[in-house]
Formats: C-alpha cells, sequence, structure tokens
C-alpha cells in the first residue's frame, strides 16, 4: 500500500475555474494532483494545459466523467479530495434536470460512496452553494442606492448564516443541496471526515465567464469586448464577491483542520466588506475599461435572490482565514488578466465614472 503521505490529491472537476486553482496552489507546493475533468466546459482545457506547463509530472489529467466507473478507484487511491465536478448553472438544470440529479447529487453519491469503502477514507472537501438557502422571499428588503438590502439590522450588519434554514429551489438548488446534505450525513453516519462550503460568488483569474455562471468575469469580457451586458431583473441584486486566491485558503483549510471541523458546513464568500450590486460593479468596470459599458435588461430569473451576502465569522473562525482582498482591487486584478489574455490594451489611469446607458433587449 502506498504510503499516505505519497498518494495523490484529487481535484474533481479540476481543471474548471476554481478547481485549477486549488490544483495549482497544491502542486506549487509539490504535491502530486490528480486532476479529474471530462472537459466538458468551453475553455477549460487550456486550464488543463496551463496546469502541466507550469507543474509537469506534478499534474496527472484524468479525462473522464464524473459518472465514470474510474472515479472509485480514483477516490480510493487519493490522500484528499476536492470535489468540485458539477453541473453549475440554473438555466441548465432546468432545461435538462435530469442530467443536472445525475451529475450533482449521482456524481457526489459515488465520491462519498469510494471514500467511504477506501481502506483509508480521504478527507472529502465539497464545494456547495449558497442557492441551497432559497430566493430568501420571507425576508424584507429596502431598495437603497447600494442595491436591496436587508430589513434585520443584524443580517445587513453580518450577511446569511449556517442557521438559515435550507430551501432548495430549482433543480439546480436541489440537486446541489441534496449532495451538500449527503456529504454532512455522511460524516455523521460514516464517520467519513467531510465538510461543506457554501460558496457565495467566487471570480478571478482563470475564470471563463458566462451569462449562466461567472457572472463577474462574464460581465468583465462582455465591457472588455464592447458587447451589451443584460441584467436579468433590475440589476440592484446584491452579492458578496470573493476572489479565488481566498476561495483556495479557505478549501486547504478546511482540509487541514478536517479533524475539527468534519461534519460542518460554512458559508464562504466575500462578506459584508466585499459585497456589490450588480450595477455597481458595471459602474467599477467602466473606470477601469475607460468607458461607459452598455447596459439592457431582462426578466428576473427562476431563483435568483435579490440579496445575499454570507455570514463569513463562523469560517474565519474555524478556518483561520485572513481578511479577505477588497473586491474593488481583485475585479481590477481579474480585468487586467482577462484584458492580457485577448490582447486589449487598459487605460494607464481610471476614466471618470460612467453613467448606466440602458437599452431594451
Amino acid at each position: 500500500m502506498t504510503p499516505a503521505a505519497d498518494r495523490p490529491i484529487l481535484v474533481t472537476g479540476g481543471a474548471g475555474f476554481i478547481g485549477c486553482n486549488i490544483a495549482d496552489r497544491l502542486a506549487g507546493q509539490g504535491n502530486r494532483v490528480i486532476v479529474y475533468d471530462a472537459l466538458s466546459r468551453p475553455g477549460v482545457e487550456r486550464n488543463l494545459a496551463w496546469l502541466q506547463r507550469r507543474h509537469g509530472d506534478l499534474i496527472q489529467p484524468v479525462i473522464a466523467d464524473i459518472r465514470d466507473g474510474i472515479l472509485a478507484e480514483t477516490v480510493r487511491d487519493a490522500r484528499a479530495v476536492f470535489h468540485m465536478a458539477a453541473q453549475v448553472a440554473v438555466t441548465t438544470s432546468l432545461a435538462d434536470p435530469r442530467e443536472d440529479f445525475e451529475i450533482n447529487i449521482g456524481g457526489t453519491f459515488a465520491v462519498l460512496e469510494a471514500a467511504r469503502q477506501a481502506s483509508t477514507p480521504p478527507p472529502v472537501i465539497f464545494a456547495s452553494t449558497n442557492k441551497v438557502y432559497g430566493d430568501l422571499a420571507d425576508l424584507e428588503f429596502v431598495a437603497t442606492d447600494r442595491g436591496y438590502l436587508p430589513a434585520d439590522a443584524q443580517i445587513r450588519r453580518n450577511g446569511i448564516g449556517e442557521q438559515r434554514p435550507l430551501d432548495f429551489h430549482t433543480p439546480y438548488g436541489c440537486s446541489k443541496g441534496a449532495a451538500d446534505q449527503y456529504v454532512l450525513d455522511y460524516a455523521r453516519s460514516f464517520g467519513l471526515p467531510a465538510a461543506v462550503l457554501r460558496m457565495s460568488c467566487i471570480y478571478g483569474e482563470r475564470q471563463m465567464g458566462t451569462e449562466d455562471q461567472g457572472w463577474v468575469a462574464h460581465f468583465l469580457i462582455r465591457a472588455l469586448q464592447d458587447q451589451p451586458i443584460t441584467l436579468y431583473g433590475d440589476g440592484q441584486q446584491v452579492r458578496d464577491i470573493l476572489d479565488v486566491g481566498d476561495a483556495v485558503d479557505a478549501y486547504l483549510a478546511a482540509w487541514q483542520r478536517i479533524d475539527r471541523i468534519a461534519g460542518r458546513a460554512f458559508n464562504l464568500g466575500g462578506g459584508a466588506a466585499n459585497a456589490v450590486s450588480l450595477r455597481v460593479l458595471i459602474d467599477h468596470i467602466g473606470r477601469l475599461i475607460g468607458r461607459e459599458p452598455t447596459v439592457g435588461f431582462d426578466d428576473w430569473r427562476a431563483g435568483d435572490q435579490r440579496y445575499f451576502v454570507a455570514d463569513t465569522r463562523a469560517a474565519r473562525s474555524a478556518l483561520g482565514l485572513a481578511a479577505p482582498l477588497p473586491w474593488r482591487d481583485g475585479v481590477a486584478r481579474l480585468a487586467t488578466w482577462l484584458a492580457g489574455e485577448r490582447g486589449i490594451d487598459l487605460p494607464a489611469h481610471a476614466a471618470q465614472a460612467p453613467v448606466l446607458q440602458a437599452i431594451a433587449l
């Protein structure tokens, strides 16, 4: 049997945005990393090639679907599992709920069963979502020039905590929520060293943002290419956004402290200090690129939350996390990376704050 210290670390969905950043950090520390990915999301093959250029043989790609039989053997041989592979879009789950179910619930169940049956069960750190809390329709919100904010002063100050009841909306919310609960129950029922991170909006380098997922990068890409941005609803939705480097810190800390946090779920996001409305973010993007983005509007989308800001106090305490990167700095860094990838020059100095130009789409 291979000694535990010599076994590779498995990152399912390891060519995806967050997965490749986790793999990069682990390989940079000298770990062998299995990047398990079906490469089904456009552009992620570039992330895998980037990892291989940077780390050579420390990156061991397994090009396979999370539903393939090879998964079980890969999990059993791993020192730890970061389970990032998923169907990630609400819209896709509404179009094909069966595949959403099979990937998010079936794939997670396969990971858990393989880990449970291993001679030495590896820690499993699961990427969940703030969508497990539903649309928060029971909360009262106040419309402000900074977007929707909770009327409750404590929630406005700290955000949504883990004590919030679960309320699954849309097939995506159901599948990720069920997987979230399976992970916690395998820790409870079988003693599996597993924990859950319920993520808010993560952004950063290597993000191939689309309209359905990765909206911070998507807004930047559209603006950089002088294409209109569509806001669903009124654009006053507020989210806490977190740079991917800070997210990776949390995932690795969860693994390193798994003996103390197994069986727990944590909200992971930028917190109240990094809460921003979609409109305010677009204003900032305009300053970064030196021109006002063109913005159109469409109907609200199913399950959309007018406000979600994670109360990150439990995660910061249990995982020993530092204060996150301020969102303006992180978005500027992402803009520079995305522009460089596309051969676009950003202005040397920020322009005057733009005024949103609304168009009917």
